[in-house]
């Protein structure tokens, strides 16, 4: 037995018929292919598979689909510019090496996105513990760091 969602992704609406057990994550990767949404951990633990739900940091593996009706989902691929220009947040990762393999870095954009938004000057120790939730096996978290401070004083521009 299927349920019927509708929901706002990106800008776009979007319905479709699910196995009520579908999670977010994988309505956005399989049948969106939004693949910027990465899973790694499947248990809420990495923050790979971060989006915003109503403008909050989710953790989407965790999360069922079917508790989307309604509500306005942002992914990494809705973050930037109409014309392909980066979000701050992800030019300063860029720009500030925050970034090895980039397994991690879509869910840690995205959870950065939040803090700036809760912290528009973050500390460093507000930016670890916002952060805290988001494991990258292959960085010291120095340059991601650096990153979000740039990235919130960009976003403050």
């Amino acid at each position: 037995m299927g349920v019927s969602i509708s929901m706002n992704v990106n800008g776009k609406t979007v319905s479709a018929e699910l196995d009520p057990r579908t999670l977010l994550v994988q309505l956005l990767r399989e049948r969106l292919r939004l693949t910027g949404t990465h899973v790694g951990c499947d248990t809420g633990q990495c923050g790979a598979c971060t989006v915003h739900v109503n403008g909050r940091a989710v953790k989407s593996c965790i999360v069922l689909a079917a508790q989307m009706q309604g509500a306005n989902v942002t992914t990494i691929e809705g973050i930037g510019g109409a014309n392909g220009e980066l979000h701050p947040m992800q030019a300063a990762f860029r720009d500030h090496h925050g970034l090895q393999c980039g397994f991690c870095t879509p869910g840690m954009v995205m959870n950065a996105i939040e803090l700036a938004k809760k912290h528009a000057d973050p500390t460093e120790e507000q930016i670890r513990a916002g952060l805290d939730g988001n494991l990258c096996r292959c960085t010291g978290y120095h340059n991601i760091v650096k990153a979000v401070l740039a990235g919130a004083a960009a976003m403050k521009r």
